[in-house]
């Protein structure tokens, strides 16, 4: 069976920024083969990336999140065990799922940066679709 529906997991810290990568992937993939689900914050983006998953209702998951460095925990040990759950995620689960989750060296919330990020993902959005899709793709000639 081909599915044709895609999930897109939001994180929502930072979303003003996270949000245009759903505005990016929209480009590529039409909205209404999408369903969106909001998270807290990154960390929870695998457990809920491998729930979507299991329901074998999506041809691909995506995760969106920004992890900073907000000076209290090391942002890269969050970022490395986000994107190591969500790859994770996918290979339990046989489902692709994509990471559109960034982690700048740099980032401060100022209007130059904010600029910036927004731009960068709604880039990495379109990017994130257009890897769906090739792996769907892929897929459907590896089991032809």
């Amino acid at each position: 069976m081909t599915h044709t529906r895609y999930a897109f997991i939001k994180a929502g810290w930072h979303s003003d920024i996270v949000d245009q990568a759903l505005v990016g992937f929209q480009q590529v993939i039409p909205a209404d083969s999408i369903d969106v689900f909001d998270v807290p914050g990154a960390f929870e983006m695998p457990l809920a990336a491998k729930n979507l998953a299991q329901t074998g209702k999506y041809a691909a998951i995506a995760a969106a999140a920004l992890v900073v460095d907000g000076g209290i925990y090391r942002h890269d040990f969050v970022a490395q065990a986000v994107v190591s759950g969500l790859m994770q995620a996918g290979l339990e689960t046989d489902v692709p799922v994509l990471s559109v989750s960034l982690t700048p060296h740099h980032f401060q919330e100022t209007d130059h940066h904010t600029k910036i990020y927004r731009e960068h993902f709604v880039l990495k959005g379109r990017e994130a679709a257009e890897a769906a899709l090739k792996i769907g793709s892929f897929r459907r000639q590896v089991n032809a």
